[in-house]
């Protein structure tokens, strides 16, 4: 199971580099990293170009570059489902500090014989903290070359598990995995939970 961090977005919204944003003494990427090394010997970002964002890990971490450049966020998980060397990958975004390593786990746990493991509050499902497998590289290309950047069309290509509220609240309570950073306000909301809740500091 390697996870794949995605870092390829411009971060128009906060005017800045996102990943690299401090959220109680680390960067946001750190945040990310730190919580995905419970999981693989490697984890891959997928960035716009390729270039390396600074983080530390006592795991191998490589950077990779889109292979179809532009595509947003479906074009980053292909770009890193075809650099991962495991069938699996678990998918998260590099703005979210709070990713619950027990709902990973848990999701990791209900993926064999799935295509995708997603969350779903209600209507509302979660693409960007997800268990893909490489089964998704072909179907995620045909979308591509056709200039389809929607993650849910994926969905209908694919087998499909969905993770409901019931099983997500046994983790992650607050629903705080899927807290992501776009604005200036969600960074002040994130130090402020980062202050208050110092378990989260470790990971839940």
């Amino acid at each position: 199971m390697t996870p794949i961090v995605l870092a390829g977005g411009k971060s128009s919204r906060l005017g800045r580099s996102k990943p690299l944003q401090i959220i109680a003494g680390k960067s946001l990427i750190q945040w990310v990293i730190d919580r995905l090394a419970n999981f693989s010997t490697e984890i891959i970002i997928a960035t716009a170009q390729g270039e390396a964002i600074p983080c530390s890990s006592h795991v191998m971490v490589k950077t990779v570059g889109d292979i179809y450049p532009g595509k947003g966020p479906l074009g980053g998980i292909h770009s890193g489902l075809v650099a991962s060397s495991s069938s699996q990958a678990v998918v998260v975004g590099c703005d979210t500090p709070f990713l619950s390593v027990g709902l990973l786990q848990y999701m990791t746990e209900t993926s064999p014989g799935l295509d995708i493991v997603v969350p779903r509050i209600k209507d509302k499902v979660e693409p960007l903290c997800a268990v893909y497998s490489r089964n998704c590289v072909a179907p995620i290309e045909d979308l591509l070359k056709l200039d389809e950047l929607q993650i849910i069309e994926l969905f209908r290509m694919v087998k499909v598990g969905y993770v409901e509220e019931q099983e997500i609240d046994d983790f992650d309570p607050e629903h705080l995995s899927f807290f992501n950073i776009n604005s200036q306000a969600d960074l002040e909301r994130a130090r402020k939970l980062a202050a208050e809740r110092r378990w989260l500091l470790d990971g839940n």
